[in-house]
């Protein structure tokens, strides 16, 4: 029989990736685990702010996207981050989002120039107004982490 969870044999605890026996909870607080690793201080103001608001987009930010997607082992928390900050790029309008992400990146040990040349290379795709955005929200992060270098020549 499937429950309304869409569970078979009625186990409330089972989600969709098989995660027999895990609570609400239990899958909220791996998600902060994971959530904490890589985006650290940031991921952590993205979901008390939304504690007033939304805190059920909180809690599914943290259990299904950081305990679920994030912590899957497919993919290294820096290439998870490459594919984060160009996706958030060619979208637009995700500036608040893509500044946490680029910490992130630089936390999983992406460097500012893998950055801006993933950025570089995102103008190809999405144009070159968005990247520029997104090479200013980079421009920002790296400023405030004080890794922003000198001025660059051109090849």
């Amino acid at each position: 029989m499937t429950n309304q969870n869409g569970n078979q044999n009625g186990n409330q605890n089972e989600n969709r990736n098989g995660n027999a026996g895990t609570t609400r909870d239990e899958r909220f607080a791996h998600g902060l685990d994971v959530l904490r690793a890589v985006d650290g201080e940031a991921g952590q103001r993205v979901i008390d702010s939304l504690a007033d608001i939304h805190p059920e987009m909180a809690h599914q930010i943290v259990a299904w996207g950081f305990g679920e997607i994030y912590a899957r082992p497919g993919l290294a928390p820096r290439d998870r981050q490459l594919v984060t900050i160009g996706m958030l790029t060619a979208l637009g309008g995700c500036e608040p989002q893509l500044e946490v992400h680029l910490n992130a990146a630089l936390n999983v040990g992406l460097t500012p120039a893998q950055i801006t040349e993933a950025l570089l290379h995102a103008a190809g795709y999405c144009g070159f107004p968005k990247a520029l955005n997104a090479t200013f929200v980079a421009k920002k992060v790296f400023e405030e982490r004080g890794l922003l270098a000198g001025p660059a020549t051109s090849a």
